[in-house]
């Protein structure tokens, strides 16, 4: 009742030199007894053990070289042919968790646009910003702004329920990149002593800010109800709209969390009428339109007639 050998050798650690590959060809480590219960995750505790340079999120497992990473929750019986069983294993780098990756990620846009909108004396030159009068769309703004990563954070920690999974760091390094620069770019522009507000007035930035407060709500709302359903127990259909009007949007789109998202910059960008957030906004409507394809292709295999009918993200055009 119990597997005689699990043998894992090493497999190649991506992006590293010739004479470490050759070092990590050789690691291979012996676990006796493993009971035919025990999942990939126990076996990657008991390597660690052995080899503590390589702990558990560091690991990929795999049942042949170049082959697909199994799961940390695969059972070893249904994996063992026979009483002796080889994995081999990737070294997959440095890893963070994704609580980790998304806080840190939002906190810098909130941070450092507070930063731009008290007007630093290193950034803008002091006495220009004393003599110049701000726009109430300049107060707004930063309230909106704010009020969008608040909403990340908060979902992060209380309404996202994260498995224990991981994810390289350089993903993370390059998603700060990302959004601490174009938000410090937003913010220069939109804060700067200069600034000229939009060009239809308050009837522009008024429509603009009700509907980027709208988009915040149908997003969190949204995001709410595919929480529910990942974690009721209820697996078996697709995500319903229910009384709150924000989930109706579900009768056209599988992924409306992305179309409220890009609703939300979009409306920001009108709002502002400044240019770098206008490329932001462009450049999310592409990120957000690839992953509603790709999320749209997992729902029409697990959820078929259901989902169908609907778009990706935009009717008609995603």
């Amino acid at each position: 009742d119990k597997l005689n050998h699990l043998f894992i050798r090493g497999g190649e650690k991506r992006s590293q030199s010739n004479e470490d590959r050759k070092i990590n060809l050789r690691a291979f480590c012996f676990l006796f007894q493993i009971p035919p219960s025990s999942t990939l995750l126990d076996v990657k505790h008991k390597f660690h053990k052995a080899c503590p340079q390589w702990y558990p999120s560091r690991v990929g497992l795999q049942l042949e070289r170049n082959g697909p990473f199994l799961k940390d929750s695969v059972n070893i019986q249904s994996l063992a042919v026979s009483s002796i069983i080889t994995l081999y294993f990737t070294d997959l780098g440095q890893q963070v968790g994704w609580t980790t990756f998304f806080l840190t990620e939002y906190t810098g846009p909130l941070l450092i646009y507070l930063l731009f909108y008290i007007r630093l004396s290193t950034i803008y030159d002091q006495v220009e910003s004393t003599k110049n009068f701000r726009h109430p769309v300049v107060h707004l703004a930063c309230f909106c702004h704010c009020l969008h990563y608040i909403r990340h954070l908060l979902e992060t920690l209380f309404v996202h329920k994260f498995s224990g999974g991981h994810t390289p760091l350089k993903n993370m390094i390059k998603g700060c990149a990302f959004y601490w620069g174009f938000t410090s770019w937003i913010a220069y522009y939109i804060n700067h002593p200069r600034y000229t507000p939009p060009s239809f007035g308050h009837r522009q930035v008024s429509f603009a800010a009700l509907a980027f407060l709208m988009c915040e709500a149908g997003n969190h709302f949204i995001n709410v109800a595919l929480a529910h359903q990942n974690h009721s127990g209820s697996k078996a259909c697709f995500p319903s709209p229910t009384y709150n009007p924000f989930t109706w949007l579900f009768f056209l789109v599988s992924c409306p969390n992305y179309t409220y998202e890009v609703g939300s910059w979009i409306s920001f960008t009108v709002m502002t009428q400044t240019l770098p957030a206008g490329i932001f906004a462009f450049l999310m409507v592409i990120q957000m339109s690839l992953w509603a394809q790709k999320k749209h292709k997992l729902y029409l295999k697990r959820f078929y007639p259901e989902v169908r009918r609907k778009a990706a993200m935009i009717p008609i055009i995603f």
